[in-house]
């Protein structure tokens, strides 16, 4: 009996602490764009004009391309 006042207060801090964490990350603006990531993983990128002059200006394909897949 005597170890829940002992938890019981120890809870409510670390719930504090979580809530409170959570609410700075959220007014810092950790949590605005929860998709942007995912979506441009998904995008197909140009290859940049560095990548190209490093290859010897020759046409840069970058890996799972399709159209590298079908030149054979």
């Amino acid at each position: 009996m005597e170890i829940i006042y002992i938890t019981i207060p120890l809870v409510l801090i670390v719930g504090a602490l979580v809530v409170a964490v959570f609410i700075l990350m959220a007014k810092s603006g950790q949590f605005d764009d929860m998709d942007g990531a995912a979506h441009r993983m998904l995008m197909e990128e140009d290859v940049s004009a560095d990548a190209q002059e490093a290859a010897g200006g020759k046409k840069v394909v970058m890996p799972g391309d399709p159209k590298r897949e079908s030149q054979g």
